[in-house]
C-alpha cells in the first residue's frame, strides 16, 4: 500500500469522532474550492499544495469530490515542468487522489525525471538540486510521488544508505546529516520510508516520539514554543505504524486536536493560528482517525 493511501485509510476514520460535525467539516473544505477547480490557501487563490489537502480531506469525509474540475486544474500543470519537488509530489498526489487516469505515460515520465533531478549526491532527495546530501521529508515527498505515479524508484537501495545518516544524536532523526538533535516531522518521516523500504528500525523511535507529546499535543522540537497538528498527527501515524501503544495520551490528544477546531469547520495549526485552512484540516482527519481505533 502506498504511503497516500495509508494516510487515507486511517483518516476515513475520523468521522467515528467527528459526528454530525463531519458535515460541517465538508463544507467547509467545499467552500474553499475555487472557479478554477482548485482549492484555496489561505490568500485565497487558487493552490496546487492546498488541493492537494482539500482532494484529501473529501475523499476521508466519503464526500462527493469535484473530480471533473479537479482534473481540470491538474491538466494545466501537464508533466510538471516548472515544478519543484513538493509541487510535483502535490501534482502526483492529487492525481492518486482522484484515482483518474490522470497524465499519459509521457508526461509521468516527464514528472518523475524532474522528480529525479532533485536526486542528492547521496542517493536520497533535496529540494535544492545538486545537494550533497538528501533530506528525510523530500525523500519521503520522492518517494510517495514515484508510488502515487504507479511506479518504484531507481536505485533504492542508494535511498536505503542515506537513511542512518539522519539520526541526530538524540535519537530521532532529521532533515540533514550530522544534527545534535531530531524534529517530530523528520523522524515520522524517517519510520514511514524504513517501513516502504523494508529497512531495519532502530529500537525506541516509540518512545523518542512519545517523549515530544505535552498535554496531548506532539512538539517539532525541543525548542518548539507550543505543540502543533502537523508534528501531532504525523507522531501518532508513526507511532501507529510501530505499533506503539499510546491510551495514555489519547484523551489528552482528542482534547488537543479538538481545541484546534473551529465552528467554520475547519482546524488550526496552532493556538496561535489566526485562520484554518484545508492542510490542517486533514491533519486533523488523520489524527483523529488514530485516535478513533
Amino acid at each position: 500500500m502506498s504511503v497516500r493511501r495509508e494516510t487515507l485509510q486511517i483518516a476515513r476514520l475520523a468521522p467515528k469522532l467527528l459526528g454530525d460535525s463531519a458535515d460541517l467539516v465538508v463544507s467547509y473544505i467545499r467552500g474553499l474550492l475555487t472557479p478554477e477547480g482548485g482549492f484555496a490557501n489561505r490568500g485565497r487563490d487558487t493552490d496546487l499544495y492546498y488541493t492537494l489537502f482539500g482532494l484529501q480531506a473529501l475523499v476521508a469525509l466519503r464526500a462527493d469530490v469535484p473530480a471533473a474540475e479537479a482534473a481540470r486544474y491538474l491538466r494545466t500543470f501537464g508533466g510538471g515542468d516548472d515544478l519543484d519537488l513538493v509541487h510535483l509530489a502535490c501534482l502526483a498526489g492529487s492525481w492518486a487522489t482522484l484515482r483518474d487516469s490522470g497524465p499519459d505515460a509521457a508526461e509521468r515520465d516527464r514528472m518523475l525525471g524532474r522528480v529525479e533531478r532533485h536526486r542528492a549526491a547521496d542517493g536520497g532527495y533535496h529540494a535544492a538540486i545538486g545537494s550533497p546530501h538528501g533530506s528525510a521529508y523530500h525523500a519521503f515527498l520522492a518517494l510517495g510521488a514515484w508510488q502515487d505515479l504507479g511506479r518504484v524508484p531507481p536505485e533504492p537501495e542508494r535511498l536505503i544508505e542515506t537513511i542512518p545518516a539522519l539520526r541526530a544524536d538524540d535519537g530521532g532523526f532529521a532533515n540533514g546529516p550530522g544534527q545534535r538533535v531530531g524534529s517530530t516531522t523528520a523522524t515520522a518521516a524517517a519510520v514511514t520510508l524504513m517501513r516502504h523500504l523494508e529497512m531495519p528500525i532502530p529500537a525506541g523511535l516509540d518512545a523518542w516520539l512519545l517523549a515530544r507529546c505535552h498535554e496531548g499535543g506532539f512538539f517539532a522540537s525541543p525548542d518548539a514554543p507550543i505543540p502543533d497538528l502537523l508534528s501531532t498527527a504525523t507522531a501518532l501515524h508513526a507511532l501507529a505504524s510501530l505499533r506503539a501503544p499510546f491510551d495514555a495520551i489519547r484523551e489528552p490528544c482528542l482534547d488537543f486536536v479538538d481545541s484546534l477546531w473551529t465552528s467554520q469547520g475547519g482546524f488550526h495549526g496552532t493556538w496561535l493560528d489566526d485562520a484554518p485552512d484545508c492542510e490542517y484540516t486533514f491533519y486533523g482527519l488523520l489524527a483523529l482517525g488514530h485516535l478513533a481505533v
